[in-house]
């Protein structure tokens, strides 16, 4: 039986006003939840969401939170529709009424009163260097910005200290941030909160400015993709992969320790590979290093599957069968492969609690690139990692 509903054009409206210009091009030809990764696992579907959005019609916020922002739609969209811009811009109106997830909320609370989402103390955003790296100061080449994540999360500080300890043996001049700055906002801004995200972002570009940055390196893709595509283009702004793979190329970096034969396999994170284009530097890295097997996953490079942490993914529960990176893990374990490698500490995060919840964190290990690539270069850096989060 058919269903006659009234479009609420003022809801579609203030959509369009808030980002979402790109939904007067969609013409609902099923491209993207064709393609979408959530489709066969969750009630989620990006067109059903667009087309929402166009009639402005109530219901919308039961499923507006199921995007990952990975690409693929706007990758294959015929139309050419920037559907990322779309879902910033339904959250952005719906949460402003109030409908924002329990699970974001203390996320985005957080960012407000801290400048980062992990409720971390500001004043210890820095205790993982120990003071045994230098901070930023005018003058200096790189700025190491070392992003929330690999500060505050136990597991990703051993991130940060793989990349300084890199860093320290290449030469260059480098230094990290003052714990004045905050977090650049790339997923507060998928989640919807443009006001709180321009809020950050103003900060750190001021921070930027008194202190001459004009080079960026990062090892977050997500700060990748804010600092090129949302801070303007008075940066330099590079993945630490890319880097690894200059120092290499000019030979000012060369892995010497043979990691005996191991078979390695590469997830492509989404903000790094579809989001800023970058897939050689992060394999021609693993490739450089002696006694390293690599082999690819069935779907790879423009293919990868998404992790599911991108757009507050890292932030909300899935249910068990709902999980992207449940299915990513056992694509990486049908290569043989005992370590998945990947370039994003969002990526590490969520492939961790999979191995463990799929009962097979001993099988397969979950590294950086960076952390493989400093072990070939015999330096050790395992040691008990403390949470330096608020609790």
């Amino acid at each position: 039986m058919s269903q006659t509903v009234t479009p609420f054009l003022e809801m579609s409206q203030a959509i369009m006003e808030a980002g979402g210009e790109a939904l007067k091009k969609c013409y609902q030809c099923g491209t993207c939840s064709g393609t979408c990764p959530w489709t066969p696992i969750t009630h989620f579907n990006i067109r059903k969401l667009v087309r929402y959005g166009q009639l402005g019609l109530d219901g919308i916020e039961e499923f507006m939170w199921g995007c990952s922002t990975c690409k693929f739609c706007v990758d294959r969209c015929p139309r050419g529709v920037e559907l990322i811009d779309i879902v910033t811009a339904i959250r952005n109106v719906y949460s402003g009424g109030g409908m924002l997830p329990q699970s974001l909320r203390a996320f985005v609370g957080s960012m407000s009163a801290r400048g980062n989402p992990w409720s971390g103390d500001q004043a210890k955003r820095n205790d993982w260097a120990k003071d045994q790296y230098p901070l930023y100061a005018p003058g200096t080449e790189y700025l190491f910005w070392t992003c929330c994540t690999v500060c505050y999360d136990p597991r990703n500080t051993k991130l940060a200290k793989a990349t300084a300890e890199i860093l320290k043996l290449s030469g260059v001049s480098w230094g990290i941030p003052s714990v004045e700055v905050n977090c650049c906002g790339e997923s507060l801004k998928k989640v919807g909160d443009l006001e709180l995200f321009d809020r950050l972002k103003s900060a750190n570009r001021d921070y930027f400015k008194a202190n001459q940055v004009s080079k960026i390196i990062t090892v977050s893709p997500h700060c990748l993709a804010a600092f090129k595509k949302d801070y303007g283009e008075d940066y330099e702004v590079l993945h630490f992969s890319e880097l690894i793979a200059r120092f290499v190329q000019e030979g000012k970096l060369s892995p010497k320790k043979d990691l005996g034969g191991v078979k390695v396999t590469y997830h492509d994170p989404c903000y790094l590979g579809r989001h800023s284009g970058v897939y050689d530097a992060p394999r021609g890295v693993l490739r450089s290093i002696p006694g390293v097997e690599f082999v690819e996953m069935e779907r790879s490079r423009e293919q990868s599957m998404c992790c599911g942490g991108g757009g507050g993914g890292l932030w909300m529960e899935k249910l068990k069968g709902e999980r992207l990176s449940d299915l990513r893990i056992e694509e990486a374990m049908a290569t043989g492969a005992t370590v998945l490698a990947t370039a994003c500490p969002y990526c590490i995060t969520m492939f961790e609690d999979s191995a463990r919840t799929l009962n097979v964190d001993e099988q397969i290990k979950i590294k950086d690139v960076t952390e493989l690539f400093l072990e070939s270069l015999g330096i050790n850096i395992d040691e008990p990692v403390v949470d330096t989060c608020a609790l």
